[in-house]
């Protein structure tokens, strides 16, 4: 998965590479897309945790007949609510994109580029749930292995259709969107031949198993799909403050963004394949394995986020000058990447803990626990080192504010490790 996850976070980060080649103006409005992008995606992640929670759960206690319409179940309805969010997102983009600070150049670029964008989130949302279910079937093997087709196929096409060759011009900011529309829809056909030999599915039963698992769906769904979309939501809040700062400083924040969730690909990988390992010890009561998991995991985030961090905050202004030609954009991520990616430590603590609250039942304090990262943490101290020093205390703010968040994940982890073993719903 850690494969798979560097892959595909990889050629979001080439996009955006590839996008600031075009100029300023085109990568901060593709800067300006990502946060209702993440919401989209904190959605889809909601609903895979709540499925490879409750399907490992199922095939732990045996009950692999459920676990076949519990599959089916999720790939209907998840698809039909990415687009009904995807529909509302594109009918809604002008009012939202002006609040987030576009000015009317900025929007006129997103307009092109928007559509597109959001057929992409569809389809990948629909891998995502196939993902979700080979995950908690124990097979992570296939989703690492579609996460580097799709973004070998992305790297591909990217400069074809941004760029164009010989006689044909390129699309410029649209034609990123279109490859990643392409290569998601390679990876949905390999995912459909695979799903129809693996008799995962069931297509009787699916009321009844659908009236039986609504209230544990929603359970983990509801608050695991609220802590994932606070993220999204501190992300607009973030870069209404950035937006402040002028065009440059957007620019250099985006590919920040990329750059972060690209560094965090052993936490992610993390987060994505360890729940349905938790949740199969959930559902044979093996408690000492659970806490085995969590040191181990907890042991490997840490080390493997401080060696990271330091190596790329030292090499920051070579970073910033291969991701970012423009000198002014340069400079502003040199100093993000110098200060923020030695913080992912500890935010990388606080997001396996958040995962690992959904997976054991801990649905309500893994959503505090999101919470408190960003609303009291990351914002507040993101905001006071902007108003501060500019870009410069925006970035040891925002590092300020991971640190906070880490400890506080790491004391509440103790808290539960530490107490009684007994059942994680009653200890909510």
């Amino acid at each position: 998965m850690a494969i798979g996850v560097l892959a595909l976070l990889g050629f979001q980060l080439v996009d955006s590479a590839f996008v600031a080649r075009l100029g300023t103006a085109p990568l901060a409005a593709q800067s300006f897309t990502f946060p209702l992008s993440f919401l989209i995606i904190g959605v889809q992640v909601g609903m895979g945790i709540a499925i490879a929670a409750l399907v490992s759960r199922a095939l732990g206690a045996g009950e692999t007949g459920r676990a076949r319409r519990l599959g089916s179940l999720v790939l209907l309805v998840g698809t039909a609510v990415i687009a009904l969010l995807v529909l509302a997102l594109y009918f809604a983009q002008e009012p939202v994109f002006r609040r987030l600070g576009a000015e009317t150049a900025s929007l006129a670029l997103i307009r092109d580029y928007w559509a597109p964008q959001l057929l992409a989130a569809w389809l990948g949302a629909a891998l995502y749930f196939g993902y979700s279910l080979f995950r908690a079937h124990g097979n992570t093997r296939l989703p690492g292995s579609l996460m580097v087709l799709t973004s070998l196929v992305n790297l591909a096409l990217d400069p074809l259709l941004i760029f164009g060759v010989g006689a044909w011009p390129g699309l410029g900011l649209p034609g990123a969107a279109w490859a990643t529309v392409l290569a998601f829809g390679v990876g949905l056909l390999v995912l459909g031949v695979r799903l129809r030999g693996m008799h995962w599915l069931a297509g009787a039963g699916l009321l009844v198993e659908a009236r039986r698992s609504i209230r544990p769906f929603l359970g983990i769904a509801g608050p695991a799909m609220v802590s994932q979309l606070m993220p999204p939501l501190a992300a607009m809040l973030a870069i209404a403050v950035v937006a402040r700062l002028g065009e440059a400083e957007v620019a250099a924040w985006g590919l920040a963004s990329r750059l972060e969730t690209l560094s965090l690909m052993v936490v992610l990988a993390m987060t994505m394949s360890l729940p349905p390992w938790l949740g199969r010890c959930y559902g044979a009561g093996d408690w000492g394995q659970v806490h085995r998991l969590m040191r181990l995991a907890l042991r490997v985030v840490v080390a493997w986020q401080l060696m990271l961090g330091m190596g790329l905050a030292l090499a920051s202004p070579w970073v910033a000058e291969a991701l970012s030609g423009n000198p002014e954009v340069r400079d502003e991520l040199a100093i993000l990447i110098r200060f923020l990616l030695p913080s992912y430590a500890a935010l990388g603590v606080c997001m396996l803990v958040v995962s690992a609250g959904n997976a054991l039942g801990w649905p309500l304090r893994a959503m505090l626990m999101s919470a408190a990262r960003l609303f009291v943490c990351y914002l507040p101290c993101l905001w006071a080192g902007a108003w501060i020093a500019g870009m410069s205390g925006l970035a040891v703010g925002a590092a300020l504010g991971n640190l906070l968040a880490g400890l506080a994940a790491w004391q509440l982890l103790r808290r539960i490790l530490a107490s009684p073993r007994r059942s994680p719903a009653e200890s909510s």
